[in-house]
């Protein structure tokens, strides 16, 4: 039996975004491996070294032999430190690392954090193909990668006659201090080997340290025959949360303190009322009532018109300030909410066209002309730059089960219901979940206003009409329109 051939890998998802890892050493059961690992990491953030020991093997997957984190944060300053890490407490194998950890010279990065999350500062990189000559020739690829960046991977196609796909720059945003690289596969070429009388065909392939660049300026990285390729990095200045496109915290927003205050008013007036008052109240004595509700569809839905009559009967429909709710219980209140005023009317019409929706024949959801309706509207989604799935076949099902037609309205529209106090504010709440995981192993709760989307969770919130845009590091960088209410629906 063979000895083991064991390596180290180490990551550090903080500083970058590459896995490193040692030299193989081969047939040995007490390798010794003596390699120094350079990494830069920011300390207001929480760095976590992940350190697996393989057995590597040509065969089969690398056996796994030992797997350590430790928390950067336990080292001192300017001081060597040598640890042990074990397999189990019991074990006589050990993995015997040397620390040291120094003030690094050179521009702090800025960072904005809410405590669990971390926007890093960006450089946005431009790549260019500049044509030295036009050939009529078939067209070729050049694939540009840079790990870790918002965009990945993206291809850059020289047509014949000088036609370059696309004709603008190619851009990347990268995080500027977690040694980000360029990876460029040129086209191949076909070269003439005179001692073995055959052409073989070879593939350029540079590399290039993305902070070895001086910002602002342009360098040519490759020059081919038929093109230059040059870039350029730049940063992209987002140095503090005000510059983020996301909102950081685990406050309220803006407008929905401005909402609560606005809000107040008519909760003292409607307490007075039902209370019979001999005096107003003051503000720091009006309380926050919330009606939640839960799923379950048409009877939820049916249920909850119920239930916001029978308040609006009692007088107590105007003491409340928050309406929340998920599945069912939301396409009530995504229909009462076209209306700005509906709390201050009666409920009858709602109602009744709640039951007329309710009752009709649902088979007309499969007809022929649906059918074409809801293949229209998924491909003009997809043609907006969603992902379309069937969650979105779904939505459109729940538009013509709730309506008569198409339904345009958008979430962010019920800002007008709210503009001066006279509804509760309604929160729609959802669980994301992940693949092979049950709802009880995990779940996190999103929630949906007429002012932002976000989980609380993790502090983060977007507005809502940038909700299904993409970002990258609290900065919007793919936006999108804002969808129609049925797709939230469903």
């Amino acid at each position: 039996v063979s000895q083991a051939d064991c390596y180290v890998s180490l990551w550090l998802p903080t500083a970058t975004c590459e896995r490193s890892r040692t030299k193989t050493v081969r047939n040995s059961n007490n390798p010794v491996w003596n390699e120094t690992f350079y990494f830069r990491i920011q300390s207001r953030v929480k760095n976590v070294l992940e350190l697996t020991v393989y057995d590597e093997d040509f065969a089969t997957p690398d056996d796994h032999l030992l797997c350590a984190l430790f928390d950067t944060a336990k080292l001192p300053i300017e001081r060597t430190v040598i640890l042990y890490f074990k397999p189990s407490p019991k074990a006589k194998e050990e993995l015997e690392v040397e620390f040291k950890l120094e003030a690094a010279s050179g521009p702090h990065e800025a960072i904005a954090t809410n405590g669990v999350l971390v926007c890093r500062e960006l450089c946005c990189l431009e790549v260019e193909v500049a044509e030295k000559m036009q050939q009529k020739s078939s067209k070729k690829e050049l694939s540009l990668t840079v790990k870790g960046s918002f965009e990945g991977t993206q291809d850059i196609t020289l047509g014949p006659d000088g036609v370059v796909s696309p004709s603008g720059p190619t851009k990347f945003h990268y995080i500027k201090y977690a040694e980000p690289t360029l990876d460029v596969m040129l086209p191949k070429k076909r070269r003439y080997h005179p001692w073995t009388c055959k052409y073989r065909t070879e593939t350029g392939s540079p590399v290039v340290m993305l902070n070895s660049l001086t910002m602002g300026r342009k360098t040519t990285i490759a020059e081919e025959k038929r093109f230059d390729l040059n870039v350029q990095a730049q940063s992209c200045n987002c140095l503090c949360r005000q510059d983020l496109d996301m909102r950081f915290g685990f406050d309220l927003c803006s407008e929905e303190m401005a909402f609560l205050g606005k809000r107040k008013r008519y909760v003292a007036s409607a307490l007075k009322n039902v209370f019979h008052l001999q005096q107003d109240l003051h503000d720091q004595e009006v309380p926050i009532v919330a009606i939640i509700t839960t799923g379950g569809g048409l009877k939820s839905m049916t249920g909850l018109y119920g239930s916001l009559m029978g308040l609006k009967k009692l007088n107590l429909l105007d003491c409340v300030t928050y309406i929340s709710g998920l599945s069912g219980t939301t396409w009530t209140m995504a229909n009462l909410y076209r209306d700005a005023y509906w709390s201050q009317k009666d409920l009858d019409s709602h109602i009744g066209e709640a039951q007329k929706q309710a009752t009709k024949c649902k088979m007309g959801c499969f007809s022929m002309d649906r059918m074409k309706y809801y293949n229209k509207q998924l491909c003009q989604r997809k043609e907006e730059g969603y992902r379309t799935s069937f969650i979105d076949l779904w939505g459109l099902m729940i538009e013509y089960l709730l309506n008569d037609g198409k339904d345009p309205h958008k979430l962010s529209e019920q800002q007008e219901a709210l503009c001066d106090g006279q509804n509760p504010l309604p929160i729609y709440v959802s669980v994301s979940v992940r693949d092979n995981y049950s709802t009880n192993d995990f779940k996190e709760w999103v929630e949906f206003t007429p002012y932002e989307v976000g989980l609380l969770k993790y502090g983060a919130f977007v507005r809502t009409e940038h909700f299904g845009s993409e970002f990258f590091m609290g900065r919007m960088l793919k936006k999108l329109p804002e969808s129609r209410i049925c797709y939230l629906q469903g």
